[in-house]
């Protein structure tokens, strides 16, 4: 666009450029120019509560549609509020841009009101922290952070914008969005994997991480069941392969069982499909010798760096996977009865050892979960935060090809209602479901609002065991019987969704949960769901008594 324009009206054109529909916020003056220009488009500005919640949505908006979500927020306590967010993009391998308003440019090294040294304070957990001072350059730099957000490993970008550069005048023309090259494997590579795999009796491929397209998915299912290689997904990656399928034998990540424990020891070929090979995946690195692994290693990632980083590695190949995958797929590899053996063995001891006992009480979440995986659309999204809750969808669902998992690498409490909401932002159709639990569902519970306010209302499942569960079990198994800092008081979960306007009921009994979601689903003001859970389980597998014994 031509003709004189300020940096707010320039922001928003870029936006436009750049397809983006949905901006998460929490409104500042700081950006008002920003806001005055977003006036003339067709983007909504979906208004949060708080700017970690926005922060959450932009990263899950990131994970679902593969653009980079964007979130807008103001200086100062605007910004570390969304850090938490930021650091979930970063972990999760998700792109995102983040607009920060500043301070202006003459009351910057002043220690203004609210003023912060972005490139300081977000550099660490971002691919690129940077700040515009000339108007000039801001289109350029705009297009500059999509590009960097999406290429590579995909990330979060923050850009800080200075009040007064925002109302300046320029007639600089727009830049076109920069085209984001996927880093390819060449033939050599994948004869090379092939021929790794060829001579492997004991395969396996742990796959993860940011950019996996539904076709790239379908496309990992069919190379491992053509090939029979067992696939484990890694932590918080589910969705990455389709879990109905024979090949599909477990996740790979806290509360490891194990079967998958044995599938990767006892596996004479790792590949690592766009994972860092973390702590999480690998329970602590204790699963493969750092010096000298007793399985040859194949690592794909699109980041050069990751390669060899913690493992060495045979074959180390910088390929963005959803590319990689699409191309090893046509690749012809040769049959092997040891390998649908091996194949064979490791989806048996994975649906043996990941049976959910009955539990105790009158709700029996195995029960529900059962009834969820007979009951659920296919297309079902689910969102999670952090919590021992996070088990029942977890480990007790399977993901088929066309379900998704939101949930986060970092750990971080509070994120499945923000990211909830912006799965029905990106995906009004869906049933999608938030997994919360007591203490996770409070850290975010405000954006119930914003969920009634923007219509983009999900299903909202609170597991309430009064207390703190996960650091609970920590603490039993270290100071047992010495209960300090973890009980939670909670409130009346129903009032408050009522109060939002929201469907909501309290479900206290097995059989009462499959007519109470139905209720929810049915419901066009979304719902909450009130699960009273027993307080003596830490998880499905343990007590509070044997947490005990077992110290």
């Amino acid at each position: 666009m031509n003709g004189s324009r300020t940096g707010g009206q320039i922001v928003a054109d870029a936006l436009v450029a750049h397809g983006v529909s949905h901006v998460f916020g929490v409104p500042g003056e700081s950006y008002l120019a920003v806001l005055d220009a977003m006036h003339d488009t067709d983007i909504e500005f979906v208004i949060c509560r708080q700017e970690g919640g926005a922060a959450y949505m932009a990263e899950a908006w990131g994970r679902l549609t593969g653009d980079p979500g964007v979130c807008m927020v103001t200086r100062g306590p605007g910004a570390t509020n969304a850090s938490v967010g930021i650091h979930a993009a970063r972990e999760n391998s998700q792109p995102m841009v983040v607009l920060i308003g500043q301070v202006a440019t003459d009351e910057m090294g002043r220690e203004a009101f609210q003023e912060i040294d972005y490139r300081a304070f977000l550099g660490p957990i971002t691919k690129w922290a940077t700040q515009v001072d000339d108007v000039d350059e801001l289109a350029e730099t705009i297009s500059m952070a999509f590009k960097i957000a999406a290429s590579g490993r995909p990330g979060p970008v923050a850009i800080a914008l200075p009040e007064d550069m925002l109302r300046a005048d320029t007639n600089n023309t727009d830049v076109a969005p920069l085209t984001i090259e996927r880093a390819t494997p060449t033939s050599d590579e994948l004869d090379a994997i092939v021929a790794t795999i060829t001579e492997a009796e004991r395969p396996v491929i742990i796959a993860g991480g940011g950019r996996w397209t539904l076709d790239a998915r379908a496309d990992l299912t069919a190379f491992a069941e053509h090939n029979d290689i067992p696939v484990l997904a890694a932590w918080r990656f589910h969705d990455v392969v389709d879990n109905l399928s024979d090949i599909y034998c477990g996740e790979a990540g806290l509360a490891m069982p194990q079967a998958v424990r044995d599938t990767i020891t006892e596996a004479d070929l790792i590949m690592g499909l766009g994972i860092r090979f973390g702590e999480m995946t690998t329970a602590g690195w204790t699963l493969i010798d750092l010096d000298e692994p007793t399985q040859r290693i194949v690592h794909i990632h699109p980041e050069r760096t990751q390669l060899g980083r913690i493992y060495p590695t045979d074959i180390g190949v910088c390929g963005d996977p959803s590319v990689t995958i699409g191309a090893l797929r046509e690749m012809s590899v040769p049959t092997s009865e040891p390998r649908r053996a091996w194949c064979s063995t490791r989806r048996a001891a994975f649906v043996d050892g990941s049976r959910i006992p009955p539990q105790p009480g009158p709700l029996d979440m195995g029960e529900a979960m059962r009834w969820l995986q007979a009951n659920a659309p296919a297309d079902v999204i689910f969102t999670n935060g952090a919590g021992n809750f996070s088990v029942w969808n977890n480990k007790g669902f399977r993901y088929g090809p066309q379900a998704r998992l939101l949930a986060p690498q970092n750990g971080t409490m509070g994120y499945g209602l923000p990211a909830a909401i912006a799965a029905k932002a990106a995906h009004p159709d869906r049933t999608v479901v938030c997994f919360a639990g007591d203490g996770d569902l409070q850290m975010t519970i405000q954006e119930l609002g914003t969920a009634r306010q923007a219509g983009y209302e999900p299903i909202v499942l609170v597991f309430d065991n009064g207390m703190y569960g996960t650091i609970r079990a920590h603490q039993e198994r270290n100071y047992p019987g010495r209960i300090s800092g973890t009980p939670i008081d909670n409130p009346d979960f129903v009032a408050i969704a009522q109060a939002y306007g929201m469907h909501a009921e309290a479900v206290r009994e097995t059989d009462a949960f499959g007519p109470a979601f139905g209720r929810a689903i049915a419901s066009p003001t979304g719902a909450l769901l009130h699960l009273h859970m027993p307080a003596e389980m830490l998880t499905p597998w343990e007590s509070i008594d044997q947490a005990r014994d077992r110290t």
